[in-house]
């Protein structure tokens, strides 16, 4: 399969502080990331806050720059610095964010939501475009009487759609999904996730999925990479990580994942009573 995101040694340093009286310090937000991501595939972003993984997530959809380091879409060298955002560009990559309803224009009806990518980005007709708008409004499994609704009409799940619709009505080489489903009720979540999983089917689409949910991460990824003070602990496939988890970080994670049965309620009090001798 070809490689439809390539980083190399990816760096996001940023200056803070700093007045008059005294030098500023660099927080070191990325540190020398390399991973790559087959058409098709899902790599799954899993840390704590602060482990920068809304920072990596901003380098990938083309929000900020790296400090150091190479960024490759569809095998093709990006650097914003130097030829700033394309159209081309941005129909190669987008992204859904967490909070559905702070991404929609609370003034736009939603079609013309869905219409805005494709005349920002083609020299579609504007028939065409309510025609595709249209369309993918029933791929993610709403009505065409929704069209012409504002966003404070629908439900979280339903704006979540909305805002996936939006994403990939351009049929972009890669989507960056940034918590998705956290802000959503659990039932919801797993629709969201089959819907997910639906369009990534039909459509081949590539996705990077950040989370600090592990029990989503092991339903929809392919490869998961561990993020820990911005640098990658862990990194490898599905199977492997959740099987043998190799840094004591990962195993950490999976320890402070709330698990229902006695072993694993066992286990977290043990820990708890060895964290306290020490």
């Amino acid at each position: 399969m070809a490689l439809v995101l390539e980083a190399r040694n990816l760096v996001r340093d940023y200056n803070v502080g700093g007045s008059l009286f005294g030098a500023g310090r660099v927080v070191h937000a990325v540190k020398n990331l390399s991973f790559s991501l087959e058409q098709g595939k899902t790599l799954a972003i899993v840390g704590e806050s602060g482990s920068g993984k809304s920072t990596l997530a901003r380098i990938l959809t083309l929000i900020d720059r790296q400090t150091a380091g190479e960024l490759f879409l569809d095998g093709e060298p990006v650097d914003i610095v130097k030829t700033g955002v394309t159209k081309a560009m941005r129909r190669k990559v987008q992204i859904v964010f967490q909070n559905p309803y702070g991404s929609l224009n609370p003034r736009q009806k939603i079609g013309d939501v869905l219409m805005e990518p494709l005349l920002l980005n083609t020299d579609m007709p504007a028939s065409e475009r309510r025609d595709l708008a249209m369309q993918m409004l029933k791929k993610v499994g709403l009505q065409p009487e929704h069209f012409n609704r504002y966003p404070h009409m629908f439900s979280g799940g339903q704006r979540q759609r909305i805002a996936i619709a939006r994403a990939i009505i351009l049929r972009p080489s890669l989507l960056v999904l940034d918590e998705p489903v956290s802000a959503l009720d659990l039932s919801v979540q797993a629709q969201i996730l089959n819907l997910l999983a639906d369009l990534q089917d039909e459509f081949g689409l590539t996705y990077v999925f950040i989370s600090h949910d592990l029990s989503v991460v092991r339903y929809i990824a392919d490869e998961v990479m561990v993020m820990y003070l911005g640098e990658a602990v862990e990194y490898g496939t599905r199977e492997k990580l959740f099987s043998n988890p190799e840094h004591p970080y990962t195993r950490a994670l999976f320890a402070a994942t709330p698990k229902a049965d006695v072993e694993s309620i066992k286990a977290r009090l043990a820990l708890k009573a060895m964290q306290a001798q020490a």
